[in-house]
């Protein structure tokens, strides 16, 4: 009896060993099962934000054009408002030269009032030049010179 009792025991045993290694094999599906189910998880949660983030993609480009839009618009005001200072810069030395009494001080230091000094006295020139003009034809006028034939010949000259 002891053999038959020691051979049902090792009997058990090995029957009670196969539903272990039954268990081992279903604990190992089940944690492929949840690291499966997890890396699901996270696929279903990438594909998320990335739908998200192609949502927002026509969004974002719309606003970097309206962006663009505002800047060249910023920048066209920029030049334009470059432009008017430029000229009142302009305005400003030529009525403060006009106006100032330190102008012959100033006149020295900055080229555009050398420039407006210099035609002005082109301008004196030519009056003074204009009056010997008339002067001398008024003279020629009265000793009986023939003024209209001299004008033709110095312009056929021209």
């Amino acid at each position: 009896m002891s053999l038959a009792f020691l051979s049902s025991l090792f009997g058990k045993k090995k029957e009670e060993a196969t539903p272990s290694e039954v268990e081992e094999v279903n604990v190992e599906e089940l944690e492929e099962k949840v690291e499966t189910r997890e890396e699901n998880e996270q696929l279903t949660q990438l594909m998320d934000r990335v739908n998200e983030i192609e949502n927002d993609i026509p969004r974002i480009k719309i606003s970097v054009d309206t962006l663009k839009k505002n800047i060249q618009e910023l920048r066209d005001d920029i030049e334009r408002l470059d432009k008017t200072i430029k000229d009142v810069m302009m305005l400003y030395e030529v009525i403060s030269q006009e106006i100032n009494p330190f102008k012959e001080q100033m006149g020295q230091e900055n080229p555009l009032s050398n420039e407006i000094q210099e035609l002005r006295k082109e301008i004196e020139d030519l009056k003074m030049e204009l009056a010997q003009v008339k002067n001398d034809i008024k003279v020629l006028a009265g000793y009986g010179v023939d003024l209209d034939s001299i004008i033709y010949e110095v312009l056929a000259e021209v």
